[in-house]
């Protein structure tokens, strides 16, 4: 039977269960990304106990479990998501950044003369989570494809949504109290666009990023629970849904 390699990742808290960020996992010809979860399932068991919580995604977008696989396929396994670069909107901003993020000069950015309003989301670092004093935070992320992700919901915005500018903007790495982990900013002629916008804009962002949270306390560490995103079907050509 003829066998297949296909590069794996691994993020959060499943990379700390695994000790592996990436690896390279030779697999028979056929083989769905439920055979290679199985795998690493044998040989790190506390995996089951996240399997329904656990998104994956082949070459960068979500997938289904039962979506095969194929020679030099990247797959990531993901726990549940926590949440400058240009797009077709010239003047969008979509970025990662492990810098502060300047949320004033962001917000002005946005701003053009036809606008009558600008909505800011501002989510920071506060102190406590579920009682215990938080020291800070670290973030982690699947970067090439949370930057995708980000992207797409900036062109989400601007089909559902009648607005001229989006920003979005999230820091990743090592965060202290008060100091600003995502950013957005929507800007459009009348408020109510701009405040559905905003909402709509980290909603998603929460649900869909590979984006991971995780909080440092003086007696300990957790990462932060959050959604798992809904797959939606990763199906090749001449495949069809079971």
């Amino acid at each position: 039977m003829n066998a297949m390699r296909v590069r794996v990742l691994f993020f959060g808290q499943l990379r700390e269960i695994t000790g592996l960020q990436h690896d390279d996992a030779e697999l028979a010809d056929g083989a769905r990304l439920e055979d290679l979860f199985e795998r690493y399932s044998r040989q790190f068991p506390k995996l089951v106990e996240f399997r329904p919580s656990i998104a994956a995604s082949i070459n960068r977008e979500y997938a289904q479990w039962f979506a095969p696989l194929s020679q030099g396929d990247e797959v990531a396994f993901l726990p549940p998501v926590s949440g400058g670069q240009q797009t077709a909107e010239a003047s969008d901003i979509f970025e990662l950044t492990r810098a502060p993020i300047r949320g004033e000069e962001i917000a002005r950015a946005m701003r053009l003369p036809g606008d009558g309003a600008t909505v800011v989301f501002d989510g920071f670092v506060r102190n406590n989570f579920r009682g215990r004093r938080t020291l800070y935070l670290e973030y982690e992320a699947y970067e090439p494809m949370a930057l995708a992700k980000i992207r797409e919901i900036g062109a989400g915005i601007h089909q559902k949504f009648a607005v001229n500018r989006v920003a979005i903007v999230h820091r990743l790495g090592r965060l202290n109290i008060g100091e600003t982990s995502v950013f957005i900013v929507v800007s459009a002629p009348h408020r109510a666009a701009a405040f559905d916008a905003c909402r709509y804009a980290i909603d998603t962002l929460k649900r869909t990023v590979p984006i991971w949270k995780k909080e440092f306390f003086s007696d300990g560490s957790v990462w932060a629970e959050g959604e798992t995103p809904a797959a939606t079907p990763n199906i090749r050509q001449g495949e069809s849904i079971p």
